[in-house]
C-alpha cells in the first residue's frame, strides 16, 4: 500500500511526536496529519499565496493536478498503440499519473482533516461537488486509457441457509472488484505521496 510522504520541506515543525505516555497514532491518522500539512503547504507556495478561508473546490482539484507530476501510474493516451490494454508488452512514451484510487483516498483523508480541524462540513472544500465530479472522471478515463472496468461493489447481504449448503458467501468476482483498482495502480484505501516520493 503506498503512503503519502509530506514532502522535501515540513512547515515549521509543527508535527510533533505524541507526549510521554500517549499511544502513537495509527498509520491512517499518521498519513492524515501528513498529508493536512502538505496541503497546508502547497497553499503557502502558491502564486498568490492562499488561505485555508478562500479556498474552494477549484483550489483542490489544482492541488490533484499539480499531484501528477510524482504519479506512477502510466495513464495511455487515446492515440497510443496500447490505449485501452491493462498490460501491454512493451514500453511507450505515455505519461504517468496519479492512481484514481490514491486520490479518492487522499481526497477522503484531507475531508476529515479540514473538519477536524474546526471547518465546518458545508464549506469543506474537498466535498465540493465539482471534486467529485473531477474524481469520476479520472477513474472513468483511466479506466478506458488501462482497459479495466471499475464497478461499484455488490452490497454484502447477510448468508441464506441455501449460500450455507451450497458454500455460500459472496462470489470471488465482487470479492475482486472491492480491491481491484489493479489498473490505476492503487486500491481505493490506498494513500498518496507527495513531493516526489512514491506516490501512488
Amino acid at each position: 500500500m503506498d503512503a503519502v510522504d509530506a514532502g522535501p520541506s515540513r512547515a515549521g515543525g509543527s508535527d510533533t511526536g505524541p507526549p510521554a505516555g500517549a499511544a502513537a497514532p495509527s498509520r491512517y491518522e499518521s498519513q492524515k496529519r501528513r498529508d493536512w500539512n502538505t496541503f497546508l503547504q502547497y497553499l503557502r507556495n502558491h502564486k498568490p499565496p492562499l488561505v485555508l478561508a478562500r479556498c474552494s473546490g477549484a483550489h483542490v482539484i489544482e492541488f490533484l493536478r499539480y499531484l501528477d507530476q510524482f504519479g506512477k501510474t502510466k495513464v495511455h493516451l487515446s492515440g497510443c498503440a496500447f490505449y485501452g490494454h491493462p498490460s501491454p508488452p512493451a514500453p511507450c512514451t505515455c505519461p504517468l499519473r496519479q492512481a484514481w484510487g490514491s486520490l479518492d483516498a487522499l481526497i477522503g483523508r484531507l475531508r476529515a482533516a479540514y473538519e477536524e480541524s474546526g471547518g465546518s462540513p458545508e464549506t469543506n472544500p474537498f466535498a465540493a461537488r465539482a471534486v467529485r465530479i473531477f474524481l469520476r472522471d479520472v477513474r472513468d478515463s483511466q479506466a478506458k486509457a488501462r482497459g479495466i472496468p471499475y464497478e461499484k461493489k455488490k452490497r454484502r447481504r447477510a448468508p441464506t441457509a441455501s449460500d450455507q449448503v451450497h458454500g455460500g458467501g459472496e462470489s470471488s468476482s465482487s470479492a475482486a472488484l472491492s480491491g481491484d483498482s489493479s489498473g490505476s495502480g492503487a486500491g481505493e484505501g490506498s494513500a498518496v505521496p507527495l513531493w516526489g516520493s512514491s506516490i501512488s
